[in-house]
């Protein structure tokens, strides 16, 4: 399991090393509610493409690695890094425009997935603040599939939290 302390170990090693990044997923949903509503299994972080090199060689030296194995879709669209304790790490760049939007390569014949600007926001974990998906961007990405449990949680949480409605 991924733990809040472990989250802010990453989010800190990766902005000393001067990286920005986002928390995505579960722990996003997490952030922007300001509480761990769920265990995590991984975090899933998105970050600027040309910071790549940084981003790993920050976590490598907390002790992550690339996994290659079983992770589908991987590059471009996302890649795997494994750690201590079997963390894992769901790593997303992102290529940013000048209007603050973003896009994130699925594959190598153009297609993208296109972030507007105002699906970046601020929440926060254990007290700290932390970068993270706007709660429109966090229910966007929680549409056209069948929810698993912790989908339907997370949907929950930001419902509850700011009495917004989801499809699910």
């Amino acid at each position: 399991m991924f733990e809040a302390g472990a989250v802010l170990d990453v989010l800190e090693a990766l902005e000393r090393a001067g990286c920005a990044v986002w928390v995505a997923g579960g722990w996003g949903v997490d952030a922007l509610v300001g509480r761990v509503t769920r265990e995590h299994a991984d975090l899933d972080l998105l970050h600027r493409e040309e910071q790549e090199r940084a981003v790993i060689a920050a976590l490598e030296a907390l002790g992550y690695a690339e996994r290659t194995q079983g992770v589908v879709p991987g590059r471009p669209a996302r890649f795997v890094m494994a750690g201590p304790g079997g963390r894992e790490l769901d790593l997303h760049p992102l290529r940013f425009l000048p209007d603050g939007s973003a896009l994130q390569r699925l594959d190598d014949e153009g297609g993208a997935l296109a972030y507007p600007a105002a699906a970046f926001a601020d929440g926060r974990i254990e007290g700290v603040r932390v970068p993270c998906l706007s709660v429109a961007q966090q229910v966007h990405f929680h549409q056209g599939y069948q929810p698993r449990e912790r989908d339907l949680v997370d949907m929950a949480s930001l419902r509850e939290a700011y009495g917004i409605s989801t499809h699910f």
